[in-house]
């Protein structure tokens, strides 16, 4: 059974929005932020490369905020984090990976998060093996909402996007998804569903542990 399956990487494979959500009320307290305000900044980032993160940050707090010394307080807060206590790996990502391989699937990452971050972290996390093909923000023009990043996935894994299972987790990586043309199934990590997801989304599922019983009896009849 031919089967593809991409895999968005922060809030899907790891848990790291969560803890780059925590890093941004830490620097926010700490320069005389309001943390709740920032917050709400955060969340309208998710899923969105640097350059627009960068373009809606600045678009809120004004183009004088401190944008590139926050994006390396954050970046080394998150370090620090990752080397004390590791890559923050989701529940039944190993799990579901190996069961993919195990049946033969082609394997594709597609982040907004730069290529050489994403290489770094899927090797620090003991998963790069896994995927055949790995795509960062950095490598295409647009960002998600687009659909850029997943049909660059595709095409290198030499597949139709309307034969892929994408797994996302974010707003914009469903929109994105959908726009490819691609099975869109989304597995919430901070923010939940609204009506335009449930819309959207082919699937909404609570965990990847259920990605891979649904894929176990839909896909491979197993």
């Amino acid at each position: 059974m031919n089967c593809t399956v991409i895999f968005d990487m922060d809030g899907v494979l790891f848990d790291s929005e969560n803890l780059i959500l925590q890093n941004w009320k830490e620097i926010a307290s700490a320069h005389g932020y309001d943390v709740e305000e920032m917050s709400k900044v955060f969340y309208s980032c998710i899923g969105t490369n640097a350059i627009a993160t960068k373009e809606i940050v600045c678009g809120h707090y004004g183009e004088a905020f401190p944008y590139e010394e926050f994006r390396a307080e954050s970046a080394k807060l998150f370090r620090q984090k990752v080397q004390k206590h590791g890559m923050p790996v989701k529940p039944g990502v190993r799990e579901l990976l190996a069961f993919l391989k195990e049946q033969g699937a082609k394997i594709g990452l597609a982040s907004s998060t730069r290529k050489c971050m994403v290489e770094e972290e899927l090797t620090e996390a003991g998963i790069r093996e896994y995927f055949h093909v790995v795509v960062g923000g950095d490598m295409v023009e647009h960002s998600k909402p687009e659909p850029d990043v997943f049909l660059k996935c595709a095409q290198e894994l030499s597949v139709n996007p309307k034969d892929v299972y994408i797994i996302e987790d974010s707003y914009n990586g469903i929109r994105a998804a959908k726009k490819a043309g691609a099975t869109a199934i989304m597995v919430p990590d901070l923010i939940m569903p609204d009506e335009e997801m449930r819309n959207l989304s082919d699937y909404i599922m609570t965990s990847l542990s259920e990605v891979k019983t649904w894929l176990e009896i839909n896909v491979f009849g197993n």
